[in-house]
This record gives structure tokens, C-alpha cells and sequence, in this order.
């Protein structure tokens, strides 16, 4: 089933403003990594810019995959996604790419950066020889919501088809 194929089920297209809003208001989400196998899905929490940015706090270990596979990926994927009923619910798809960000950016970043949430044993493992930071520049962008009842839940609808 397509995108607009579900708009009949109150499925419809967000705006620019309604994903900017909507990215600007979460931290959490999903990037998908390519590999030579099934990609690489990582949680991973994010500051927005509120333009065309993601920023990513990498803690890395001894010989982080997740750094490699950045590293040597073209093309990536990140999704923000948030269910609050099975009624209500919306999520953006990015694609972009996922690199670095020099070290002679991070003091203007730092502040934003370090009040993006993260869970606390993440930011109890932040050393200053573990971190790096890397932005995920948005090259596209897809944002569906659902707020609206299916037709048969509708106030009027019948079980027996309205007869």
C-alpha cells in the first residue's frame, strides 16, 4: 500500500514546518547504518538545528562498528517516530549522510549537544578520549501522522455497514 493510498485511513503528509516542529521537539530516534547485510539499526538520541542537521553524540569503545560503519557509508537513514495511541501517531524518515564533525566546531555545539537526552549510563560513560561528534545532514526528508479515526470508529458507524 502507498503513501497516498492511505488517506483514506486518515494517514496523510506532514508539512516542512510540521517535521521541523516535530524534530525540534524529540531526541530520540532510530539510524540505519548500510552494511553488506541487513543495515545497522542504532538508537541513538540527537539535537536538532532546526534547519538541516542532526547531531549525533557518538560514546565509542574499543573498535566502535557503529563509527566504522558511519564512517564508510554514502547514504544513511535516521527515523523519529512517536505512537501516543494507535490512532495518533507520527514519524519522519531522513536520508542524509553521517560524518564527523570537526573538533574546531564542537565548542559551538557543545551546550545544544550535551542537553540533547540520553540515557544516564550513557552520560555517566562520557569521558573526554571516547566521544565523537558527527552530524547527519538531511538530503531528504518524509513525515506522515495519523490523528484521526479510521471511518468505522467514526461516530454514527455501524457494525452491520450503516444498515
Amino acid at each position: 500500500m502507498t503513501v497516498d493510498e492511505l488517506t483514506e485511513y486518515d494517514v496523510v503528509r506532514m508539512t516542512a514546518e510540521e517535521m521541523q516542529g516535530f524534530l525540534s521537539s524529540h531526541s530520540v530516534g532510530v539510524l540505519g547504518l548500510p552494511t553488506e547485510g541487513a543495515p545497522s539499526l542504532r538508537p541513538m538520541s540527537f539535537w536538532f538545528d532546526g534547519g538541516s542537521t542532526l547531531y549525533l553524540l557518538y560514546i565509542l569503545g574499543e573498535g566502535s562498528r557503529k563509527a566504522d560503519l558511519s564512517d564508510r557509508a554514502d547514504v544513511a537513514r535516521f527515523l523519529v517516530y512517536s505512537a501516543e495511541t494507535m490512532f495518533n501517531w507520527r514519524s519522519v524518515l531522513l536520508t542524509g549522510t553521517v560524518d564527523p564533525v570537526p573538533e574546531s566546531e564542537w565548542d559551538e555545539l557543545q551546550a545544544a549537544v550535551e542537553e540533547a537526552w540520553r540515557p544516564d549510563v550513557f552520560r555517566q560513560a562520557i569521558t573526554d578520549d571516547n566521544v565523537r561528534l558527527y552530524g547527519f545532514e538531511i538530503a531528504d526528508q518524509t513525515g506522515l501522522k495519523s490523528a484521526g479515526l479510521p471511518p468505522a470508529f467514526e461516530k454514527g458507524a455501524t457494525d452491520d455497514g450503516g444498515k
